[in-house]
């Protein structure tokens, strides 16, 4: 649920919230499942004062800045308190066709089960990437794909041109243990490109679910 005092018609409210969703909740997975009851609502009061926005211009632009910076936030909050998680993963797609290929692409790395577990694990695999680029159903061209992992211990080149390239295993587990992690995909072949976020899969997500009764 998110509130805002800002005036703003419904119709434009609606419109704002549809546009966002696109590219922050809807590119959020934990384990691949959409529940029934997951949601997103905007409330507005108008007690702001503003001149109450009715079509697009300066200010609903400005009013999407802000709702997307929320958005965001609550993306990576959401991601990051996965289930067991110990990790919050962000895949970042740049180089793509199109913006669907970007979206895609970067939905089904984070989404592969093989990868979040490579993450738990600190480990550079960067053949389940491609893996996960490669069941995507999108049309890729595999030798011209860059894989980077990057995070606050700093940044590693694992795949380039879909072949991998001599690092630093050493090297590559220290930036993977940090608690974000970005998995850089460049595919090389246009401008588009897309963000999305989840987690790593762990120990504890099987022992939450299976210990789970209804």
């Amino acid at each position: 649920f998110i509130t805002t005092d800002c005036a703003i018609s419904p119709a434009m409210l609606q419109k704002a919230l549809s546009t966002d969703i696109a590219n922050t909740f809807n590119m959020v997975s934990v384990d691949g499942d959409t529940s029934t009851n997951d949601m997103v609502t905007v409330l507005a009061n108008g007690l702001a004062g503003n001149a109450e926005i009715t079509a697009e211009g300066k200010d609903f632009t400005a009013f999407m800045q802000a709702l997307n910076t929320v958005t965001v936030y609550l993306c990576r909050c959401i991601a990051g308190d996965g289930e067991g998680a110990t990790k919050l993963l962000e895949c970042k797609v740049s180089g793509a066709a199109t913006l669907d290929i970007a979206k895609t692409v970067a939905k089904s790395v984070i989404c592969s089960s093989l990868t979040k577990a490579a993450m738990f694990g600190a480990d550079a695999n960067w053949g389940r990437v491609l893996c996960a680029i490669g069941y995507s159903g999108t049309h890729v061209d595999v030798h011209k794909v860059d894989v980077f992992f990057r995070s606050a211990a700093g940044t590693v080149c694992v795949c380039t041109h879909g072949a991998g390239v001599p690092f630093s295993e050493e090297e590559a587990k220290k930036i993977l243990l940090e608690k974000e992690i970005e998995i850089l995909v460049d595919l090389n072949a246009g401008d588009e490109g897309a963000t999305a976020w989840g987690c790593d899969l762990t120990y504890d997500y099987v022992k939450i679910n299976g210990d789970y009764r209804t």
